[in-house]
């Protein structure tokens, strides 16, 4: 997918594709049958069905494109490009001090002080995908961490404590152990 442009097909992607129902509806019209067109279209048959049943009910005109899918973008180019400048700026500059991390629900609370659109938390999210962001895990790490601390204990008291096999046979990963006849 294409986030940043919306998702699905280029506008070439999709003249390439109304093209190839324009060329199948020239076949339909020479009598040619919707299985043969899927073998010489490399496509499904429920696809070139499909076509056929559009062909004959609106004729070539119903095969045209009729654009990208989905719901229109409630925010032109310019309120989007000023809440991607917001977003960079960071929470914290919009009050959000306890935790550096753009949520869903702060995206949607943003937008709708910045612009008064309400957006749900997954249309926050499709609006984060048109911009090019994209869901990060953020690594926890507790404040008390010390590395040089936990490097050291790993190094001298881990092996004590894992100790050796107690057996000197060898082990079974398997649910069921081997016969030992």
């Amino acid at each position: 997918m294409r986030y940043p442009e919306g998702g699905g097909l280029t506008a070439a992607a999709r003249a390439r594709r109304e093209q190839l129902r324009f060329e199948a509806a020239d076949l339909f019209a020479q009598g040619v049958a919707a299985p043969e067109v899927a073998r010489r279209f490399r496509v499904s048959r429920m696809s070139a069905n499909r076509w056929y049943r559009a062909w004959q009910a609106g004729g070539i005109e119903s095969l045209a494109s009729k654009g990208p899918g989905g719901e229109k973008c409630r925010l032109d180019e310019a309120r989007l490009k000023r809440l991607k400048a917001q977003l960079e700026r960071g929470p914290a500059a919009h009050g959000y001090t306890e935790d550096q991390r753009w949520t869903l629900a702060r995206v949607a609370d943003l937008t709708a002080a910045l612009f008064r659109i309400r957006y749900t938390p997954r249309g926050a999210s499709y609006l984060l995908h048109r911009l090019g962001w994209t869901p990060q895990m953020p690594v926890h790490h507790a404040a008390e961490r010390d590395e040089e601390v936990i490097e050291q204990w790993t190094i001298e008291q881990w092996p004590a404590i894992k100790g050796r096999r107690s057996t000197w046979a060898p082990g079974c990963a398997g649910k069921m152990r081997p016969d030992r006849t």
